[in-house]
């Protein structure tokens, strides 16, 4: 029997840090990711995949100020719909030319997804979620004071924009989702974390947020009962200390362990934070969640690479 696995892939699979950010750039970056999930199929896992969208919707959110005086800008639920689509068929479209070309005849579908929020949720007052890419502070001061943006530093790599963030509580094509891979269907969804919703007098609208990527394939890994989620990202394993000299990356955490580390404050909020929340989320289904490098997703899930999180067992730490 098919192990089902959610692949969350991080912004790193689409595009590179230093890059422009063109077409040609995150194609050739899919077609690579694509290719590592091919492998995998050929291993008999049942892949579901997701996606981040911070750098595509901030450069979207981006053209549209640049164009707001010939085009009217767009709310940020529609932005991040838009990234859906574009992201989703590339990878659509790259992993289905890859399994062709293995003679696999399986079809592979990119969905538009809606997740619910709460209206009522706390991250309403205070934006956390960073979006775009990098710049200077005297930049990102620059467009605070033009546009009122939050603009904050993220772990030392610059300044980004940041938006809210709610928690995401249902994915509204969940039943869909189920269908399609009951049929065979390799699944692309949630990308972005999923266009956020709320429910009001019984119909479904669209709210000014991005909801974490990580966070929505959690929920999707919990609703799906799959048997691992895996986290992919631009470092090989999480660490302590991050970018001190008393760095340590951590080999394996149980629950607690993880939760304690959260406490004392060793994750960043725009950046580390929310896969490790999200680990644990899927950890407590007493099933393992890994977080892990792109390039080493077959190791990791095979247990040589990245953090595992565990209902058990002690953490080792390695450099």
């Amino acid at each position: 029997m098919e192990k089902t696995i959610v692949l969350a892939l991080g912004g790193n699979a689409i595009l590179q840090p230093g890059q422009k950010g063109t077409y040609t750039e995150q194609l050739e970056n899919v077609q690579k990711t694509c290719t590592s999930i091919a492998e995998l199929l050929d291993n008999g896992y049942q892949i579901v995949i997701t996606h981040g969208n911070g750098p595509q919707v901030g450069n979207i959110a981006t053209q549209q100020i640049a164009a707001r005086d010939k085009v009217p800008p767009m709310p940020l639920d529609i932005c991040g719909s838009q990234t859906q689509g574009f992201m989703g068929y590339m990878i659509q479209q790259s992993l289905g030319n890859i399994l062709r070309e293995r003679g696999v005849n399986r079809p592979v579908v990119s969905l538009v997804t809606q997740v619910c929020v709460s209206e009522d949720d706390p991250a309403f007052k205070r934006p956390t979620k960073p979006v775009g890419g990098f710049v200077s502070k005297e930049e990102a001061e620059k467009i605070m004071a033009e546009t009122g943006e939050k603009w904050v530093e993220d772990s030392g790599r610059g300044w980004r924009k940041v938006v809210y963030s709610p928690k995401p509580l249902e994915i509204v094509e969940m039943p869909v989702i189920k269908t399609l891979i009951k049929s065979g269907a390799i699944v692309i969804s949630s990308g972005g974390g999923g266009i956020p919703v709320i429910k009001k007098d019984g119909k479904l609208q669209g709210v000014e947020a991005v909801i974490d990527k990580d966070r929505a394939a959690s929920l999707m890994a919990r609703q799906l009962a799959a048997d691992m989620l895996v986290i992919l990202t631009d470092v090989p394993r999480v660490a302590i200390n991050y970018g001190k000299p008393d760095q340590r990356f951590l080999d394996r955490l149980t629950i607690s362990e993880a939760e304690k580390l959260l406490k004392e404050g060793h994750f960043g909020e725009g950046s580390m934070l929310p896969k490790v929340e999200a680990a644990i989320s899927f950890a407590g289904t007493g099933k393992e969640a890994v977080i892990a490098s792109l390039d080493q997703v077959k190791e990791a899930i095979e247990g040589s690479a990245g953090t595992r999180f565990q209902p058990s067992k002690t953490y080792s730490s390695v450099s």
